[in-house]
């Protein structure tokens, strides 16, 4: 994992402390239970086996699960100084922007000591990455019981591929993936530039008559490929994984994937943030990073605890050696930048 440093990976730990907007100040102790929010399925449960419901149990506190997150629901929370969540797992592009804007904790690095166990590029200062996922090709067998794709010039190749597509709905993954179906190397990908962003929406303009679908939730991709709405569609890894296990006729790859970390955060002014710091660093110990083993569908962030699986799990681990190899390391940094700025060009190109 020592390549997460090498790109990038790392939320810049000076953000957020100049021209950070101003919040209310920290209410008093909730008369509520500790929130946890995330983005629901397949993650959602893997979270509050592995690490909620456990911690729940050793501090004796009540926790409600919640779903999906939204950075925007954070953020207006945090300006009306009514926070009813207290812990977040998010985005890494949220991590950097509430530290630009002030509506994120910043962690209490004393009361998280098992971060210093994880590759640096898992922990910045506003945010610490607990598990690992994905954005990978998914097809349905259906329409291709030989293989789907695997690479996503195949999956722009629609002719040797036919079938409608599906793709994320923001220029969040898309970006990536039409850069290396434009046959840019992963490590030409990032930093991001102008010329590269202009060069993948013109690779997402070429594709877009193809594409039926723009997913904005998670189930989407294993339900429409399932029912054959879709022949093939960008997916999260975790939610293939849970779909397939209960025997949905999909399938997918994880070559040409673009691999991420499901970060958690805590949004300023929170009573429970003490709690939170506690919860993070639960998260992060061996024994529970290693519960995520048995669930298979979101990896471990821990590498000794992804050294622990056996030879089956190890082949569905995003971060096992013999995957991330093929694999593209988003650098979220970059990705934050491109959001901002190609976000008028991207709503133009999906209003065209």
């Amino acid at each position: 994992m020592k390549g997460l440093s090498r790109r990038n990976f790392l939320i810049a730990a000076a953000a957020g402390a100049a021209g950070a907007a101003v919040f209310p100040a920290r209410g008093r102790a909730a008369e509520r239970p500790f929130t946890f929010t995330s983005w629901g399925g397949a993650l959602s449960n893997a979270e509050k086996d592995a690490f909620i419901d456990p911690f729940a149990k050793l501090k004796g506190i009540e926790v409600i699960n919640t779903s999906p997150t939204e950075t925007a629901k954070i953020k207006a929370m945090v300006s009306a100084g009514k926070v009813e969540w207290d812990l977040v797992d998010v985005g890494g592009r949220t991590v950097w922007q509430g530290a630009e804007q002030g509506f994120l904790e910043k962690l209490d690095m004393s009361k998280i000591p098992n971060a210093s166990a994880l590759d640096q590029g898992w922990v910045s200062p506003y945010g610490i990455a607990t598990s690992t996922g994905a954005t990978i090709i998914a097809w349905s067998k259906s329409a291709f019981p030989d293989g789907g794709p695997q690479s996503w010039a195949d999956f722009w190749d629609v002719k040797r591929f036919a079938g409608p597509r599906g793709l994320y709905k923001y220029f969040y993954y898309n970006y990536e993936a039409a850069l290396l179906a434009a046959g840019l190397k992963p490590s030409e990908v990032f930093p991001y530039t102008a010329e590269k962003a202009d060069q993948a929406l013109a690779k997402i303009k070429e594709l877009k008559p193809n594409v039926t679908v723009w997913w904005g939730a998670g189930a989407q991709p294993p339900q429409l490929l399932s029912s054959g709405e879709l022949a093939a569609s960008s997916a999260w890894s975790g939610r293939m994984l849970a779909a397939s296990k209960e025997g949905a006729p999909i399938d997918f790859t994880y070559k040409d994937g673009i691999a991420w970390a499901n970060w958690w955060v805590i949004p300023k002014g929170t009573p429970y943030a003490a709690v939170a710091n506690e919860a993070i660093n639960f998260a992060l110990d061996k024994l529970q990073q290693e519960k995520l083993l048995a669930l298979k569908t979101y990896g471990p962030v821990l590498g000794s605890a992804t050294a622990a699986a056996d030879p089956e799990t190890m082949k569905i681990l995003v971060m096992a050696p013999k995957n991330i190899k093929d694999m593209l390391i988003l650098n979220e940094e970059e990705a934050n930048k491109y959001s901002i700025a190609y976000e008028e060009k991207w709503n133009q190109l999906m209003l065209g």
